[in-house]
């Protein structure tokens, strides 16, 4: 089968994660995979070599009828069986297609209970017509898009993002390398990964270490990851007399050794999907407290801690008290999660479930 994935981009983010991995996944049981992204620079790639990447080089809504040309190029040369975007503006130009040229099939695919305002939805309801079937990654975030009348019910299915616990798996070596590099002593590592925007409510977190540091002193939260309001961010550290107990590492290619490193992930977010990072950390038998958002509740069910969006002193209460659970018990959760997560949300299941769409 030809397999023509379309994403909005490939930075740092859970979705572009999930589309290079399902991409190496597909290749891996025979399927001939290209990927176009519209816009931005390559920063999250495909292990597999034969996998070709194709920018569109797309820069703002003046661009997008050459990009989209370009598209309907690429599709007529490779003539896929299946055009699979993701995204919001991958899958409004990829259903735009059906316009001027054949394309067997196309799937569209939401990562996000929160696609944007009433204008994105209004372009999902008028093009839906064009897609076979739309997907979202939970039954939170299919329940959500149907709400806000993007789609009709019937029209969208759930499927999980899937996670390779190949990699993402605890690994005592790793935990002390990154630990020495990060000067911790016996200190507790809290782990925050994700782009540093509103979704994410780095605040919110902020906030809540605040509060614990006026319990306890015995810990450290590193986060992971760049965005738009890093600037804004580092300036509330030092606001709030954090910089002792905060830092930014930026992005980082060695996420399962930072979670292997860490002694609790913490996801602060005001909106989710799916959570990916969340699954991630949960395969690496790590202890979570999470926002009850999205589908992070199915997620975690039942081997985390969730707090309601946006309530900072309820998040600074779970994180001290998971803080405080023994090393036998943590040990005993971390093994129950990471099968968990292999039971429910593995890589092969995701992709599995994708090529049965595809062949329906």
């Amino acid at each position: 089968m030809k397999i023509l994935l379309v994403i909005t981009g490939l930075g740092m983010g859970g979705a572009e994660h999930v589309v290079v991995n399902m991409a190496d996944e597909l290749v891996k049981v025979g399927h001939k995979v290209k990927i176009i992204y519209l816009t931005g620079p390559a920063l999250v790639l495909p292990k597999n070599d034969k996998i070709e990447l194709i920018p569109l080089n797309m820069a703002g809504a003046k661009s997008f009828f050459t990009s989209y040309l370009k598209l309907r190029s690429i599709v007529k040369k490779f003539e896929p069986d299946v055009v699979h975007s993701h995204m919001v503006h991958a899958n409004i130009i990829t259903r735009l297609l059906r316009l001027s040229v054949k394309v067997k099939k196309i799937i569209s695919t939401s990562h996000s209970t929160n696609e944007g305002g009433k204008a994105r939805m209004l372009a999902y309801r008028l093009t839906d017509w064009l897609t076979n079937i739309s997907t979202n990654v939970s039954d939170d975030a299919v329940n959500e898009s149907i709400r806000k009348g993007a789609v009709k019910k019937g029209r969208m299915v759930a499927i999980p993002n899937g996670i390779n616990t190949e990699v993402f798996s605890f690994n005592q070596a790793n935990r002390i390398n990154i630990r020495n590099e990060l000067n911790l002593g016996n200190n507790k590592l809290l782990l925050a990964v994700g782009r540093l925007t509103e979704a994410k409510d780095y605040p919110n977190l902020l906030l809540a270490i605040q509060l614990l540091k006026k319990q306890r002193t015995d810990f450290k939260l590193v986060i992971v990851g760049d965005g738009p309001l890093k600037i804004d961010l580092v300036n509330m550290v030092k606001e709030l007399d954090l910089t002792e107990y905060v830092q930014f590492l930026g992005i980082r290619n060695d996420i399962p050794d930072l979670m292997s490193a860490s002694d609790l992930f913490v996801l602060s977010s005001a909106w989710e999907g799916f959570g990916l990072v969340v699954a991630e950390a949960m395969a690496c038998e790590r202890l979570v407290v999470a926002t009850d958002c999205g589908g992070v509740a199915q997620v975690t069910s039942p081997h985390g801690l969730l707090v309601e969006p946006k309530n900072h002193l309820l998040l600074y209460q779970a994180i001290n008290r998971i803080l405080d659970i023994n090393l036998s018990e943590s040990a005993k959760i971390g093994t129950l999660s990471r099968q968990h997560i292999i039971n429910n949300y593995s890589l092969l299941k995701s992709v599995n479930s994708y090529i049965c769409l595809y062949n329906s």
